[in-house]
């Protein structure tokens, strides 16, 4: 599990518990689950953002020998 994921579900717990409590308004029960939505909005965003590998990327990864995956440094 990511870290992203281990914090969303830390996140849902916590609110859970904040929701629960007869002692809290409301608000702080709104607060704590707009905690969760933004982390899993920021969850979602990283995983459009992640560009998946070409096939040339991933022939390179299997076969780093290759010639034609070779690195020339400058």
């Amino acid at each position: 599990m990511s870290d992203i994921q281990e914090k969303i579900s830390e996140e849902i717990k916590s609110a859970r518990d904040v929701c629960s409590t007869d002692g809290n308004s409301a608000d702080s029960c709104a607060a704590a689950w707009d905690a969760v939505e933004e982390l899993q909005a920021e969850a979602s965003h990283q995983k459009a953002d992640a560009k998946p590998k070409t096939n040339f990327e991933t022939y390179c990864d299997e076969n780093p020998e290759a010639d034609e995956c070779r690195i020339y440094e400058d």
